[in-house]
């Protein structure tokens, strides 16, 4: 797969498909996942603008993260590697983690950001602390795989689409541990309350009707906070509706994007 080298002197990976005079498409993947995790929305928006989906510096294909690497290294290493690869600006969706990290990507550079679809995530988690704890817990006794295991019907409604269970279990299988402690306290020790408020592009919120991680209560919480921002439930749907329903998160992402570009 290729990679990017940012401004920081670090590579990261990228996978990236279709083109055209439409606004770019973003991806950013939670944090037991990689940039693969968005390979079904690839194959869909290829077909009507350029489409990349990227790793956080430590996953994937990146080089592996520089001491001090935070949810803010994230943003900014983003933001990086869309100058380099000649984007000016993109929507930007970000699932769980990826979320957390297209708020501060706003944060960073709301200019760079022509609209946010913001799917199973949260401003503040206010469970986080325990949620983080439970799996760097769970990571000194056993391996990313096993903790997979025990965290994957959790992640996905049941009954789970045993293709879709296994696909989540291998990918965050094979994540490098030191990489998915830091990602880890990128997204459950978040408090963006104040950056969710300050949004003001245009905002799509989205959450599996399903999602027990990130329940549909935290997506609520977190559009009030957004001026102008909507709500979309996606039923039968838990943490990774992108994967669990993907032509029902691809049918409203893209009606929501197309609006975006319709009013430019």
């Amino acid at each position: 797969m290729p990679r990017v080298t940012t401004s920081f002197g670090f590579d990261i990976g990228y996978e990236e498909a279709g083109g055209g005079e439409h606004r770019p498409l973003v991806f950013l993947h939670g944090v037991g996942s990689d940039k693969s995790v968005w390979h079904p929305q690839l194959a869909h928006f290829a077909a009507e603008r350029r489409t990349i989906a990227f790793d956080y510096p430590g996953y994937g294909d990146s080089d592996p993260a520089p001491a001090g690497t935070s949810r803010e290294t994230y943003a900014a290493a983003i933001l990086s590697a869309m100058r380099e690869l000649g984007v000016g600006q993109a929507h930007v969706c970000g699932l769980s983690l990826g979320g957390v990290v297209a708020i501060a990507m706003n944060a960073a550079a709301p200019d760079a950001c022509a609209s946010l679809a913001l799917a199973d995530t949260f401003a503040q988690h206010p469970d986080g602390h325990a949620i983080r704890q439970r799996s760097l817990a769970a990571l000194e006794h056993g391996t990313l795989r096993e903790l997979a295991e025990a965290r994957v019907d959790v992640l996905l409604a049941q009954p789970a689409d045993p293709a879709v269970r296994a696909e989540v279990v291998e990918t965050m299988g094979r994540i490098d541990p030191a990489a998915y402690r830091i990602g880890a306290e990128a997204v459950w020790l978040a408090d963006q309350t104040e950056r969710a408020h300050e949004i003001r592009v245009p905002t799509l919120v989205l959450c599996g009707a399903q999602d027990h991680v990130t329940p549909p209560t935290l997506s609520h919480a977190l559009r009030e906070l957004i001026p102008g921002a909507r709500y979309e439930q996606i039923e039968g749907a838990g943490h990774l509706g992108n994967l669990e329903q993907p032509a029902a998160f691809n049918t409203i992402l893209g009606a929501f994007i197309r609006g975006v570009d319709s009013r430019a």
